[in-house]
């Protein structure tokens, strides 16, 4: 992780197949529109089995094009 990167609040809405629909852990009515990522990707680094992930609070650092990775779990 660089100096420049910065680390975010973010919850796991839901699963939509392989993907994961991540929103910033903030009220709902100041969320951005969801965003989708591999669960596997998110499960693996965060050490949440797949079907725990709904609901779960992570924190993950914004990288290149404000993609998320690093993912880990509060």
């Amino acid at each position: 992780m660089s100096v420049s990167d910065e680390r975010v609040r973010v919850r796991v809405l839901l699963l939509v197949g392989d993907e994961a629909e991540i929103v910033a852990d903030v009220r709902p009515e100041e969320r951005a529109e969801p965003q989708r990522y591999p669960v596997e990707e998110i499960a693996e680094a965060a050490g949440v089995p797949r079907g725990e992930l709904p609901g779960v609070v992570l924190t993950a650092v914004v990288g290149a094009g404000d993609r998320l990775h690093g993912w880990q779990r509060v």
